[in-house]
């Protein structure tokens, strides 16, 4: 799987790169989704991979989106949210595809800047699900957001970067109100902190590129080493705050960084199988059917995601 980069995107839907694309602000800009459907039809679809920039989109029309090892169809509105970590795409289902969508660096929303860290952001987090289908309502609410950033980035206002930063900010705080309580409230405690470092802990690892990475923690006693806690206690501790063991977490997220690889990129399956920290084929061939039920070659073979 190749990453899709800034330049790349404005080469296949723009045709053009514009001139200090990596300056000292990062980078921002807004599209009207009908503006790039040509594009993506001529391109046979939006590829599925990572990109090295965060996107938000305000979908209006018939869609299918895949996120992450996920499938969605999207009947009219929705709101989607995407990082650097998670590869993606949606592809349109009818011809009348409107909305907008934005794109920004993390330079752009650097803290100094937005008093924000993405990635601490619920709605940027690994292993959720960012993709929100929305009512007429919301959607009319979320597009005038997005009116107002496609006016404001042909201003010549002076602060208007920081004032596109506020509209950004203002779509993330709207998906995050779409996003279950539990995300946007969890207990701040020691036993809170401990199943955060771990998930952190356990996402710094992907995405994984073999035959040149490797993961490195991949049981629980790898992981309760490095938090420095008895493997008994994070155990308990992330039972309390996900309702999975360590090793449900650890195993599901293995699977779904396979998946990816199985079907994204021509890596063999011995070398997905080194990249995810197995000594044997065979020893990841049994943890890959008995996590899904069916074997890397099979799931491999089968059409779609």
């Amino acid at each position: 799987m190749e990453t899709t980069s800034l330049e790349d995107f404005y080469r296949e839907y723009k045709g053009v790169v514009p001139e200090g694309i990596s300056n000292e602000i990062g980078h921002f800009n807004v599209f009207k989704t009908a503006d790039t459907v040509a594009a993506v039809k001529a391109n046979k679809g939006m590829p599925y991979n990572r990109r090295n920039y965060y996107k938000i989109s305000m979908i209006n029309g018939r869609n299918r989106a895949e996120y992450a090892d996920k499938v969605i169809e999207i009947e009219q509105h929705a709101l989607l949210f995407a990082s650097p970590k998670i590869p993606y795409n949606y592809q349109p289902l009818d011809d009348d595809q409107q909305g907008y969508f934005c794109i920004f660096t993390h330079d752009f929303m650097l803290p100094r800047k937005s008093g924000v860290v993405l990635d601490d952001l619920p709605i940027f987090k690994s292993g959720g699900y960012p993709v929100f289908q929305v009512s007429e309502k919301e959607a009319e609410a979320i597009t005038a957001i997005f009116k107002k950033m496609y006016e404001e980035i042909s201003s010549d206002y002076a602060y208007k970067y920081d004032l596109l930063r506020n509209y950004v900010m203002e779509v993330i705080h709207y998906g995050q109100k779409l996003q279950p309580m539990t995300a946007l409230y969890p207990t701040h405690n020691a036993a809170h902190r401990i199943a955060s470092l771990f998930i952190e802990l356990l996402e710094r690892q992907f995405p994984v590129e073999p035959p040149h990475q490797r993961m490195e923690l991949r049981t629980a006693s790898d992981f309760a080493d490095r938090l420095a806690v008895h493997v008994n206690h994070l155990n308990k501790v992330l039972k309390e705050n996900t309702g999975k063991t360590t090793t449900e977490l650890i195993s599901h997220r293995i699977t779904q960084e396979a998946r990816i690889l199985l079907k994204q990129t021509d890596l063999s399956i011995s070398e997905i199988a080194y990249g995810l920290g197995f000594e044997e084929v065979a020893h990841f061939s049994n943890f890959f059917r008995k996590q899904t039920a069916i074997t890397p070659v099979s799931f491999r073979k089968q059409p779609g995601i």
